[in-house]
């Protein structure tokens, strides 16, 4: 803010991973988010004398490279045709003794956890990026970039009851879609649990 160019470098190095790795799941395609980051720290370099308070940096530039997503979003060859339903992601439901209860696979004992966690970390990104841009959007501020509730709702001008609900229903859809992987992909867990 004071104008130091070597400071902004540092920012910048600072911030560049995490606004590429935020707007690349936002965005879903490398081109896109390549953009995406460009654009968010050229705006932030623009608009550094616009920052009223420093300690919220942070939400500051994820509000900015948020932004820079809708506007891409809009305009690329990749965007999607059509918004899913997070209905179609939601955990199934089994009514066993009068009560409903989720099926959630059970993941203790996997074979070759390394392998396991290089596939489980590529399906949980393509969960997150197939999951609608208001559920997308509040999970990868939470979870991904650890903003604070307050600070999300602040962000995407939301409540914070808004941003706890949002937020409850991505990781459930995306808990799902680990969850058919897991019973389906390969046979892993569907043979681990049949005693093959």
């Amino acid at each position: 803010m004071a104008g130091d160019a070597n400071a902004f470098d540092r920012f910048v190095e600072h911030f560049r991973a995490k606004i590429f790795h935020y707007s690349w799941l936002m965005c879903g395609q490398r081109e896109d988010a390549e953009d995406v980051a460009q654009d968010t720290l050229l705006k932030v370099f623009e608009s550094f004398d616009q920052l009223r308070e420093p300690e919220r940096v942070r939400p500051w530039v994820f509000r900015i490279a948020r932004n820079a997503c809708l506007m891409k979003r809009r305009k690329s060859v990749f965007a999607p045709a059509q918004e899913l339903s997070l209905d179609d992601f939601m955990p199934a439901m089994s009514h066993q003794g009068g009560h409903a209860k989720l099926q959630i696979a059970d993941w203790s004992g996997l074979p070759d956890r390394q392998v396991m966690q290089s596939e489980m970390k590529q399906v949980i990104d393509r969960a997150i990026s197939e999951l609608p841009e208001n559920y997308k959007s509040v999970l990868l501020m939470r979870d991904l970039e650890e903003l604070s509730t307050l600070e999300t709702a602040q962000v995407l001008d939301l409540t914070q009851d808004v941003v706890k609900t949002r937020l409850h229903r991505a990781r459930l859809a995306v808990r799902q879609k680990l969850n058919e992987y897991l019973r389906t992909d390969g046979g892993v867990l569907s043979s681990h649990t049949r005693g093959e």
